[in-house]
C-alpha cells in the first residue's frame, strides 16, 4: 500500500478528481480516500509511487508520501503515552 498526505485536497470534488488521475495511471489501482485526514492509500495493480504521486500532482495537488512518517510511529519507544509499549 502506497499512501499519500494530499493537505490541497478539501471536497468530494476533490476526491473525485484524485481518484480519477489514479485510476486514469494504474486502472487496476485500488484507491482508498479519506478526506477527514487528508490520506489517499493506493494499492496499485502497476504503477509506482512515484507515477502515482506524479498523477496526483498533474490533477493540480501536493501530494506528501507517508511512509516515512509511518516508520517514525512504528519505531521502538515511540507511539505511547509512556514510550514503553512496543
Amino acid at each position: 500500500m502506497i499512501a499519500f498526505e494530499v493537505k490541497d485536497m478539501t471536497c468530494g470534488h476533490c476526491v473525485s478528481t484524485i481518484t480519477k488521475a489514479l485510476k486514469a495511471t494504474d486502472k487496476d489501482a485500488k484507491v482508498q480516500i479519506d478526506l477527514a485526514t487528508h490520506r489517499v492509500q493506493v494499492e496499485p495493480a502497476s504503477a509506482d509511487a512515484e507515477e502515482l504521486a506524479e498523477a496526483i500532482k498533474d490533477a493540480g495537488y501536493t501530494p506528501v508520501s507517508v511512509e516515512a512518517g509511518l516508520s517514525e510511529a512504528a519505531a521502538p519507544g515511540r507511539g505511547s503515552c509512556c514510550g514503553h509499549c512496543k
